[in-house]
């Protein structure tokens, strides 16, 4: 099994922004290096290279991400431990806060690659129930084993 995770982040401004600029220009440094780490599969990108002009949301402002990673530890990595931490600490710049859970982990199987639709219905499922093995945030620590026997 791997996992897949999605992020939402509603912008302040228009991606085209100067306020926002910052961000955007190191998307692609920062999608390369998604790219290179330790565990990295697979990750949401149009013809441009991002995510960013993929509308998931009626709200033109809200932005998704989605990747699959080997582990959960190889996302964390990636997230806390590389430049990519930089900006995250960053994010009250930039987007506005979203009330309800932004973000969601689930376990697929090897070679699936999830669809917008299939990681929507995941963060609803979390939004809705909380942390299980079906869906989850990294407060919990459930493993695909834990998503296997739940699934059986």
């Amino acid at each position: 099994m791997h996992l897949a995770q999605l992020n939402i982040a509603k912008a302040k401004y228009s991606l085209d922004a100067p306020e926002i600029k910052e961000f955007v220009d190191n998307l692609d440094p920062i999608n390369q290096l998604a790219e290179f780490s330790d565990g990295f599969i697979w990750r949401l990108k149009d013809e441009s290279g991002d995510a960013t002009d993929i509308q998931a949301f009626e709200d033109p402002n809200i932005i998704v991400n989605m990747s699959v990673w080997k582990s959960v530890d190889a996302l964390k990595n990636f997230i806390f431990r590389t430049h990519h931490r930089d900006f995250l600490r960053r994010k009250k710049e930039w987007f506005d806060n979203i009330p309800t859970d932004s973000y969601v982990l689930w376990w697929v199987p090897e070679g699936h690659i999830p669809s917008i639709d299939e990681a929507l219905e995941k963060l609803e499922y979390l939004r809705e129930n909380g942390d299980t093995p079906r869906a989850f945030s990294f407060k919990s620590n459930f493993t695909a084993v834990d998503f296997l026997e739940k699934e059986t």
